[in-house]
């Protein structure tokens, strides 16, 4: 099909028909002016109708509007007249009998009951409304407006690319762009999308695909199914791009340029052949969105919960099957398996991490060059860091256990301390709190608590904390923003600067703490060599270090406990609830 759901730029694509179709368009409006006519809806559908038959190439010499039954306005009745038109209408020189596979795949109509308005992966997993990405697109444009953008603004987006592999024609999988994906929700690649900024309206633009591609890829679907199957007011090719905005005469196109805080780079700002004849404003639109982005709606933060409980119970299918003997990757294989047979979640939110012995003070392992691929020993502490995705909102959340189920001494006092650095953050989060000082917190309990077990020494919590000793088993940030991104955007808009001490500068964000954030508070003790070897030789440092006693630790890697945390009115939401938290209750759960 090459129509588009609304009769903008017709005449330009299909000019030869339309002596014939302007002319049902006339007859339908003026009978349309008849007081007796059924309401706008059933006009609506007729229009639909008019315009489907003229854009498909039918020639017809019915007139749809006419003797249309006049006591309300049904589906029902709607293609009951039709079918009882269909003998006048020919394409291709054929008869069009079906007139419901007719409506179906040609209109658009009909069908759409059978087009889901949702996202959803399949029976028992979660439903995701399109009101949740129509939601969103209406709070960007009131951030707009009541920012005083200029009326008649337009804001102009480019989805997600399908690439290839390197010089190959093998697909890498596609994943939409975030700022797309939290707009309109759409799964599939090389979209364009269109918002205006004082009425919301939303415009998709859609790939023109070639016949081929239903061999190999799949149904050609319509303009009208991306309508329905996305919830947006329009939906046109891109090869009208030009048309269809010049039709709106917007004041300018927002469009996105910015930088992001975590990745250092740069985001791709949209084009298109003949942007150059718009006015473009690529300052306004970056950092409003993503302050849009770092508070989360009622609805967003349903899907929060479910990619969190889902993730859950996941790492305790991962703690059932591991023990010495086990290869990492078999932890992470058992984390993907179950998060995607269980919860419909295809992707994971970031590389697994699946660290056992000394590889878990390597805070980033399970890269390509370590990917999960040791052994599990006997005696190894285990830290598995992943997060299951779902229609792109992702958890991030780390358990530390024993391989053999049964904590040493040792470390039950690493867990511990960690432990009582994460739930004194918990304790505290409310609206009005800075990060900053949340980070500090859990740097201090951790060096309290080295130094009640005489790992450090000769000293106090201030005058170890001026010379950053928290930092030497802390080195990374508490935490940061998550949603669409595991380190989501928005950490530095609105913000206090980075702070450049050690430890402390990796945060992600500097922020005070909002409702509607979801934050992750992950605190670690680690015991990396490299840090540990810096510190002996750092005379400032090493004098507070007992290094005997320090030396029976290092080997062993090291413990992160990480939470998904929603911050609410009055305090904090644990969203990663369900997975055994303290030394007896991970024995316990291992035990089984």
């Amino acid at each position: 099909s090459t129509q588009s759901t609304g009769s903008s730029g017709i005449n330009a694509e299909y000019g030869g028909l339309f002596p014939v179709c302007n002319m049902l368009v006339v007859l339908f409006l003026l009978f349309s002016s008849s007081s007796s006519l059924p309401g706008p809806k059933c006009q609506k559908k007729l229009q639909t109708l008019v315009n489907c038959y003229c854009k498909q190439g039918y020639r017809t010499t019915l007139d749809i509007s006419a003797d249309l039954p006049k006591s309300g306005c049904t589906t029902k009745k709607v293609r009951r007249r039709y079918e009882e038109g269909t003998k006048k209408v020919r394409y291709g020189g054929e008869k069009c009998d079906d007139a419901e596979r007719f409506l179906s795949r040609q209109c658009g109509v009909g069908s759409n009951v059978d087009i889901p308005d949702y996202y959803q992966m399949g029976p028992g997993t979660l439903k995701i409304p399109n009101s949740m990405f129509k939601d969103n697109r209406a709070r960007i444009c009131k951030s707009l407006v009541d920012s005083g953008v200029a009326r008649g603004s337009i804001l102009f987006f480019q989805g997600g690319v399908q690439e290839q592999q390197y010089d190959t024609d093998r697909d890498v999988e596609f994943q939409q762009e975030s700022y797309f994906m939290w707009l309109f929700g759409v799964m599939e690649a090389d979209f364009y999308g269109a918002i205006d900024a004082d009425t919301s309206q939303s415009i998709l633009f859609m790939p023109r695909l070639p016949a081929s591609y239903a061999v190999w890829m799949g149904e050609l679907k319509t303009p009208a199914y991306f309508q329905k199957r996305y919830g947006v007011d329009l939906v046109y090719y891109t090869d009208e791009i030009v048309t269809i905005l010049k039709q709106q005469r917007p004041s300018a196109l927002l469009v996105m340029q910015g930088t992001n805080s975590d990745s250092k780079s740069d985001f791709q700002e949209p084009t298109f052949e003949g942007i150059e004849q718009f006015k473009v404003d690529n300052s306004t639109l970056y950092n409003q969105i993503a302050e849009c982005r770092v508070h989360k709606s009622p609805e967003e933060m349903k899907v929060m919960r479910y990619v969190n409980q889902i993730s859950c119970e996941a790492h305790k299918e991962v703690m059932k099957i591991m023990q010495p003997g086990r290869m990492e990757y078999e932890g992470e294989a058992t984390f993907k398996h179950y998060s995607y047979m269980k919860g419909g979640m295809r992707f994971v939110g970031y590389t697994c991490i699946c660290a056992s012995g000394n590889n878990a003070a390597v805070l980033h392992y399970g890269h390509s060059g370590e990917p999960n691929d040791k052994r599990v020993q006997e005696g190894d502490m285990l830290l598995f860091d992943m997060g299951a995705e779902y229609a792109g909102y992702t958890s991030d959340i780390t358990v530390s256990f024993p391989a053999n189920g049964r904590f040493t001494e040792n470390q039950k006092f690493v867990y511990n301390t960690c432990l009582k650095a994460n739930k004194a953050v918990l304790g505290v989060m409310a609206p009005g709190v800075k990060w900053t000082d949340m980070h500090r917190l859990a740097e201090k309990t951790i060096v309290e608590e080295f130094i009640k077990q005489g790992l450090l020494v000769n000293g106090t919590v201030d005058e170890m904390t001026e010379v950053y000793m928290g930092a030497i088993f802390m080195p990374h940030g508490l935490g940061h923003l998550i949603g669409l991104d595991v380190h989501d955007v928005g950490g530095y808009v609105n913000a206090p600067p980075r702070v450049d001490e050690p430890g402390i500068k990796y945060l992600r964000t500097t922020r005070v703490l909002e409702e509607g954030m979801v934050i992750t508070v992950e605190p670690g003790v680690y015991f990396g060599d490299a840090l540990i070897e810096a510190a002996y030789a750092n005379p400032d440092q090493a004098k507070y270090i007992n290094k005997e006693l320090l030396e029976q630790f290092r080997g062993t890697g090291g413990v992160r406990i990480e939470d998904g945390v929603a911050v609410t009115a009055d305090g904090a939401e644990l969203l990663s609830h369900d997975v055994p938290r303290t030394v007896e209750e991970i024995e316990a759960f291992m035990d089984r």
